[in-house]
């Protein structure tokens, strides 16, 4: 699949790292580092505009080795792009650690996922079908 972009960052477009690689790294394109604060969150714009199809989204989310190691991870994960959105990537950062970290030009900071989507019309009834489960949820079938 073709998707058009502009890379207005200094930085190779994002591509998968391996043949079996979901996602491509998004790289920070800031003109100087930005230091976050624990708990401090910021936006970090990536230099990238993309035209998606309509039934596809873009999803933004952490890089599991920022998270991991450094606690930093994307605030509202996934993040959607919309196919109809042409503004510049950014990408909600939180420090979620007890140390300040600093993003530095060009830092990979998210992982970028296209996804086909379907759209749904809601059909409005007045019962829903039986299930074994029901209406338990948040851990009814247990942890084991």
């Amino acid at each position: 699949m073709n998707i058009k972009i502009i890379n207005n960052s200094a930085h190779p477009l994002p591509h998968y790292e391996t043949l079996a690689s979901a996602g491509m790294d998004l790289r920070a394109n800031i003109t100087e580092a930005v230091t976050l604060q624990p708990l401090e969150r910021t936006i970090v714009k990536t230099g990238l505009f993309i035209e998606l199809p309509i039934g596809y989204e873009a999803q933004v989310r952490p890089r599991s080795g920022l998270a991991a190691k450094k606690g930093v991870t994307v605030l509202n994960a996934p993040g959607t792009i919309d196919a109809d959105y042409r503004g510049e990537i950014g990408v909600i950062l939180v420090n979620l650690s007890n140390e300040p970290f600093t993003i530095e030009n060009g830092e990979r900071i998210a992982q970028l996922i296209i996804a086909k989507h379907e759209r749904a019309e809601w059909k409005e009834v007045t019962g829903l079908s039986n299930t074994s489960r029901g209406s338990g949820g948040f851990g009814s079938t247990g942890t084991k």
